[in-house]
């Protein structure tokens, strides 16, 4: 199966889709924040990345954009749970804005075991277009 890299600042949330992801004979390496997941990243080649869009110390969006730069054909699952606490009220579609800026798929927290191993599937194999 996949070696996938799990970026989110979330403890209890990376545990949980590891554990989503291994039930299903995924392998996974986990990182707190960008910083963490470009360094995993540099360290060895991943099949899927699932990126959280605000972290502390390096957003999602930079990560996505930095890893997408390098590897411009790997598959990358953005997530997140909504707009940041010091940016209440935005209308702005994070998920969305993170498809456009070289995310393949998106999905929104919390979401179901089915949806995300769904997009994972959809990402591993191929049948997905991404849109600019």
């Amino acid at each position: 199966m996949a070696l996938i890299l799990v970026v989110d600042d979330d403890d209890l949330l990376r545990k949980t889709v590891r554990a989503m992801l291994e039930s299903v004979g995924h392998r996974t390496v986990d990182a707190v924040d960008g910083i963490d997941g470009l360094n995993q990243f540099r360290q060895q080649a991943f099949d899927l990345v699932i990126c959280d869009l605000f972290m502390p110390n390096k957003q999602g969006f930079d990560t996505i954009k930095e890893m997408r730069e390098a590897a411009p054909d790997l598959p990358i699952i953005a997530m997140t749970g909504g707009v940041p606490a010091n940016q209440s009220g935005a209308d702005t579609d994070y998920l969305q804005s993170a498809v456009g800026s070289g995310a393949t798929l998106s999905i929104g927290k919390p979401f179901a075991y089915r949806d995300l191993l769904t997009l994972v599937q959809q990402c591993l194999q191929g049948g997905t277009t991404r849109t600019s």
